[in-house]
């Protein structure tokens, strides 16, 4: 089993070292699997990229990392570093600016072991401020839900949300075509709701993925409830024809 942990990245000298670290502290005994970090840096303005190419020529565990010339939006900054990433292996995102659990690879691990006919799982995280403080009451809780139109019925509600709290097949990743190179924002959520069209219901998994840091320089930043609704009503119309017969209403 191997697993590919997939970070764009722009401007995050601040914080990207400590996801990088969060990724190396990876415990996997006793479960047998491989992983490596594979890092797309964005034409960053700051010491990103020197800083990477000191990084990857030091031993421990394997990065590799690629420097764009221009910006790149989330979508095809993705789809780049996952082109690179080994065939047949999962596929977990991480942002620039969180930290992994250092078991989250194995709990994933165990439930793929245990469900092999699941192609993808959502787990548990929780919200930190930029100086790592937990924040109170700011915990995400993944929902289980009996079936894929369940699942999209709250989505589009604006009931539920999926952000980096997953991990999925690159087979399923390849069979539903990537992430949209077109859309802003919520990339990510549109990728999960061709999964859900695909009639694959994520795995619940009872952990915490990782910790989700809040900082005045978010890529989220701003994002509130209208703009939440305007980023659904983009993935709504790309897929209206198919969300139209399962009866879930445009948003």
């Amino acid at each position: 089993m191997h697993f590919s942990i997939i970070t764009p990245t722009r401007n995050r000298r601040q914080y990207l070292p400590e996801a990088i670290e969060s990724v190396r502290a990876t415990v996997s005994a006793p479960i047998d699997f491989s992983y490596e970090h594979l890092i797309n840096e964005l034409a960053s303005d700051d010491d990103t990229a020197s800083y990477l190419e000191e990084l990857a020529a030091q031993d421990g565990p394997p990065l590799r990392y690629w420097k764009q010339p221009e910006k790149m939006l989330p979508g095809p900054a993705r789809n780049q570093i996952i082109r690179e990433a080994q065939p047949g292996g999962w596929l977990v995102p991480l942002d620039d600016d969180d930290v992994m659990l250092q078991r989250n690879l194995y709990h994933y691990a165990d439930l793929i072991q245990q469900n092999p006919d699941r192609p993808w799982l959502v787990a548990d995280f929780l919200r930190m401020d930029e100086e790592r403080r937990y924040m109170l009451r700011e915990d995400y809780y993944a929902w289980k839900f009996d079936t894929p139109t369940d699942m999209l019925r709250a989505i589009f509600r604006a009931e539920n949300f999926i952000q980096g709290n997953v991990c999925y097949s690159h087979e399923l990743f390849d069979r539903v075509g990537g992430y949209s190179e077109d859309i802003e924002m919520a990339e990510d959520l549109e990728l999960y709701v061709r999964f859900l069209l695909a009639g694959h219901l994520p795995l619940l998994s009872p952990h915490i993925s990782h910790l989700h840091r809040f900082h005045t320089n978010n890529i989220s930043i701003g994002v509130d409830a209208e703009k939440h609704g305007n980023d659904l009503r983009v993935i709504y119309d790309l897929h209206a024809q198919e969300l139209g017969k399962l009866g879930i209403e445009r948003p």
